[in-house]
């Protein structure tokens, strides 16, 4: 059973705070609308709801055409569609495998332009919530392809081509009789990630309880330590600044030995800075004891986004996370963009060990980070593996954890490590650490040893 950390002040738990504030604001607050399903009902806004939409199409099996088309390939032939600009494809079983390619070509909104076919990242369980666990057995999990961020966009046309079955693949050429068969259920998922809050600034200087609803006020509320109710942005400390609210904390400790390593707290946008639509996810928080490990994962949605767009496509993400593949939040803790801005992920409270659903086997006494793109052919820029730097030298250093240390988890289970394994890891590892997979790219990979020295430096070490 998860636990709620133990540390005082802003460490501690603000469960109490969050209902608390939520209850206590009953004239100042608006119940947020449910999740939209068209577009014309997601801009129907009531006081503090967010718009966007799911359109849900299930996959069919496509003619063939000239023998182009390998046996079996589902997909949708081109068509017109209400706007969206992240797409997926899902399917019924969480534990089925796609063997195969998925790609989509889309059309730019108000246009004739199509652009050429992409591939989805299939995502085969890697990207999940730990066996055992309410999130996983809830019975509302799809297996997923990792979505892909388009732009706006209004049209499709999809093709999911099955590959020979692994024990088989060597040897049999695509179109052969030994094509594993796809996944049940497929369904491609157009997500429109509604309209763009106010541009995210400085913190207010007061509680701003007229735009919240309950739910973004609990969600607001566990931060409260850190920043005010209501804020778009958790502010940056120095790093003098962050030993002290540190030992603060801890008791006051005055006694320079007992001076920490912590890196200065980076700016961190908030779930409401970004757009969140807390109707969306579960009302309850779900803690671990401690945060021992940072996995980092890229979020393959591709690098065709400016900076200014990376609040939208976050908005996307968790839309996909929680209406299409089922999950009770985003997955991830925390996100970085090429720019270097970090955003809160999963609602609980950035300075708290939030448990996640990141990397499966070892979403306990970790967090997770997705710098946003796709970096197995793309260098990540310096200016996010500096953020992700900056943010696990604070958020490692509460919990006083080396960020160039080694680290043991035990796992969950998964497909490199049986559960209950004990497993001696980097304190800042990559996703294919903890399970077979190619996240978060070879490229953001090999930047790993950088981002834990200049972590380890803003950490005093």
């Amino acid at each position: 059973m998860s636990t709620i950390v133990g540390m005082r002040g802003f460490i501690a738990s603000s469960i109490g705070v969050a209902c608390a504030a939520a209850l206590s604001l009953p004239l100042a607050l608006t119940s947020g609308a449910g999740a939209a399903t068209t577009p014309s009902a997601a801009r129907a806004l009531t006081a503090g709801a967010i718009s966007g939409s799911t359109q849900s199409l299930p996959l069919s099996a496509l003619p063939r055409d000239r023998g182009l088309r390998a046996p079996g390939e589902q997909g949708l032939t081109q068509r017109d569609v209400h706007p969206f600009s992240l797409v997926g494809v899902v399917w019924n079983d969480p534990d089925a495998a796609l063997e195969g390619r998925v790609q989509v070509r889309t059309r730019a909104t108000g246009t004739a332009r199509w652009s050429g076919w992409q591939e989805l990242e299939t995502h085969n369980g890697e990207h999940a919530p730990d066996l055992g666990t309410a999130e996983r057995d809830s019975g509302r999990l799809r297996g997923s392809t990792a979505p892909l961020w388009v732009g706006a966009s209004d049209g499709v046309e999809v093709r999911v081509r099955p590959q020979a079955a692994p024990a088989d693949r060597a040897a049999a050429p695509a179109g052969s009789a030994a094509q594993a068969p796809l996944p049940k259920g497929l369904r491609l998922e157009l997500v429109d990630p509604g309209d763009e809050p106010p541009p995210a600034g400085a913190p207010a200087e007061g509680p701003r309880t007229g735009a919240l609803t309950a739910e973004s006020a609990a969600a607001s509320a566990v931060n409260a330590d850190l920043a005010p109710l209501g804020a778009d942005v958790i502010p940056a400390l120095s790093k003098k600044e962050t030993e002290s609210e540190l030992l603060e904390a801890r008791g006051g400790e005055a006694d320079a030995k007992a001076r920490p390593y912590i890196g200065p707290r980076p700016r961190i946008v908030t779930r409401k800075g970004w757009g969140a639509d807390e109707t969306l996810r579960e009302p309850n928080f779900v803690y671990t004891s401690k945060v021992k490990a940072a996995f980092v994962h890229h979020s393959a949605t591709g690098n065709n986004y400016s900076c200014s767009q990376a609040p939208s496509v976050i908005r996307g993400i968790y839309r996909y996370h929680v209406k299409s593949m089922g999950w009770r939040d985003i997955g991830y803790n925390f996100l970085v963009d090429k720019c270097g801005n970090i955003y809160e992920g999963r609602a609980g409270g950035v300075a708290k060990p939030v448990k996640g659903a990141h990397t499966l086997g070892f979403n306990t006494n970790s967090m997770g980070v997705v710098v946003l793109g796709t970096f197995a052919a793309s260098k990540p820029p310096a200016a996010a593996v500096k953020g992700l730097a900056r943010l696990t030298a604070w958020k490692l250093g509460l919990y006083g954890v080396n960020p160039s240390g080694k680290t043991y988890l035990t796992s969950a289970g998964g497909n490199l490590y049986r559960k209950g394994k004990s497993v001696r890891l980097n304190v800042i590892s990559g996703h294919r650490d903890g399970f077979a997979t190619e996240c978060p790219g070879r490229l953001l990979y090999n930047k790993l040893g950088t981002a834990r020295s200049t972590s380890a430096s803003l950490q005093g070490r």
